[in-house]
């Protein structure tokens, strides 16, 4: 487990959930952890929905300063420099979803490097529009890439269809995931399963996340 893990995707591919899960199994080791929103494209699924929850937990949030409002601009918070600055903390980074949410990355992108101990996970849904394939997840990666100057490390395949999500829902995309892991040289690094899901597929590299409220 790397310092700073930064979880990024395209629009529905679940990163939020599987950034806030993943701070809280930090958490959970006994280790301080911050977790940022940095996703300046998408105003809906906010990490700070779970601020409470998070601070329940003793795990600090840095947000957008107008998350949950009804202004909505594309900028960065200044504390946000802490996730580089302090690293006696661990950080997870819920990142923007394509190669303009990617941009906020830029600042930060010398001093991760500089530090290199991070992992950049690629969140796919492979039931999204623009993520049906392995070749369509294999552009996005590259977009968002060439935006954050930072690598990819691993494959995160959060793959669901919401509340219709069953065993063979996710079993279905797993030859998709292998394929974009082939692709990509990148390895799955974990399957997302919702924690209440009943018919849990018995596989490698389970993630259960508990999913995340929606306030709007």
């Amino acid at each position: 487990m790397k310092r700073v893990s930064i979880f990024s995707g395209h629009y529905g591919s679940g990163k939020t959930n599987a950034a806030i899960n993943y701070a809280r199994l930090i958490r959970s080791m006994g280790h301080e952890v911050i977790i940022a929103d940095l996703d300046i494209v998408n105003p809906y699924f906010r990490t700070k929905d779970s601020e409470e929850m998070l601070a329940r937990e003793g795990i600090e949030m840095i947000s957008l300063p107008f998350a949950n409002s009804n202004v909505d601009l594309p900028s960065i918070p200044s504390e946000a420099y802490r996730l580089v600055q302090d690293r006696s903390r661990y950080a997870v980074i819920d990142l923007g979803g394509d190669d303009r949410g990617a941009l906020a990355m830029g600042r930060f992108a010398p001093y991760i490097i500089e530090e290199n101990d991070y992992d950049m996970f690629f969140v796919v849904n492979f039931y999204r529009p623009l993520t049906t394939t392995a070749a369509d997840a294999m552009e996005v990666i590259r977009e968002i890439e060439g935006s954050t100057a930072l690598r990819f490390s691993g494959i995160v395949n959060d793959s669901n269809l919401a509340s219709e999500t069953d065993r063979e829902t996710i079993l279905s995309t797993l030859p998709l995931a292998e394929e974009l892991s082939a692709l990509s040289g990148l390895p799955v690094v974990f399957t997302c399963v919702d924690a209440a899901m009943k018919d849990k597929p018995d596989i490698k590299d389970l993630f259960e996340l508990t999913l995340q409220e929606k306030y709007y």
